[in-house]
């Protein structure tokens, strides 16, 4: 006598029916729009954690600025020597200070990841599902929150010499992002220098190099105007002019192109970001 067939298997709670999806099982996951602002935010968190344990470089670069300020600022103030449209010069002085002031910690951040390539530690940064492009922006805007941190010691002096600034909380805002696309900006020029030169020593040197050219070659001393023409064109192109723009039509309220001005950070910022992320594969072998 012959078996009855077997019966089909039955519908239970761990197996669910053809056609549904499982009630339970591994988190799909998130879409990378929202991973990658995630990972930006860690690893700028990661960058500014090193300040806990030395804040020695943030005092120190606080020398430089003050000295401009009050030796610069306050001869150039008495005698005259430069048309700054009716407002005390070392008023005129101090947004390009702050914008200076921040550059120079930006423009030798690659010396740093440099420094985590020799010790091992890009390498092991590169195997994680991290995007290179977040790596690079949570480096670069790390670097700003260090910048606008020395901005506000530059503003703090500038207060306490008597300079007529704005405390207005929306155009405080307005510096506060100012400084961090510039500083997000030469962050990343640095960076890709080091992905191309892949040397500190090298770094450096190129670094000393363009900073002065960068700075005197910008509207953060003088006007425009007064400028030779072909340093007019250098400062048409030159980022830092932009950034110092802004800070004096905020800070100052003097006549400024603000739109042109984020515009143009903005955008340097992108490249950069994208610039540096190309060669950051480079740094690491």
């Amino acid at each position: 006598m012959s078996e009855a067939p077997a019966a089909p298997p039955t519908a239970s709670a761990e197996t669910p029916p053809a056609g549904t999806v499982a009630p339970f099982g591994p988190p799909s996951p998130r879409p990378g729009w929202r991973v990658l602002p995630a990972r930006v935010a860690a690893m700028c968190a990661v960058e500014l954690q090193k300040l806990r344990h030395d804040r020695t470089e943030l005092y120190t670069r606080a020398v430089q600025p003050a000295l401009w300020l009050l030796i610069f600022g306050e001869t150039f103030t008495r005698i005259h020597a430069i048309p700054t449209g009716g407002i005390p010069y070392i008023d005129y002085l101090a947004p390009g200070i702050i914008a200076q002031s921040a550059m120079f910690i930006a423009i030798f951040y690659g010396i740093q990841i440099i420094w985590e390539r020799d010790a091992g530690v890009l390498n092991k940064l590169l195997v994680t599902p991290t995007p290179r492009s977040a790596l690079i922006t949570g480096k670069a805007f790390a670097a700003g929150v260090k910048s606008l941190i020395q901005a506000v010691v530059v503003v703090l002096i500038a207060a306490v010499l008597g300079v007529a600034l704005t405390w207005n909380p929306l155009r405080l805002l307005g510096v506060a992002l100012a400084v961090v696309l510039a500083s997000a900006f030469f962050s990343c020029l640095s960076m890709t220098i080091a992905g191309i030169v892949l040397s500190r020593d090298r770094l450096m040197g190129i670094g000393q190099a363009i900073t002065m050219p960068l700075f005197f070659g910008s509207n953060a001393l003088y006007p425009v105007s007064i400028m030779p023409g072909w340093l007019q064109a250098v400062s048409k192109v030159n980022p830092l002019s932009y950034q110092v723009d802004a800070l004096r039509g905020l800070l100052l309220g003097t006549p400024a192109h603000l739109g042109a001005d984020f515009g143009v950070l903005a955008v340097a910022a992108a490249l950069g970001v994208t610039a540096a992320s190309s060669l950051l594969g480079r740094l690491a072998r």
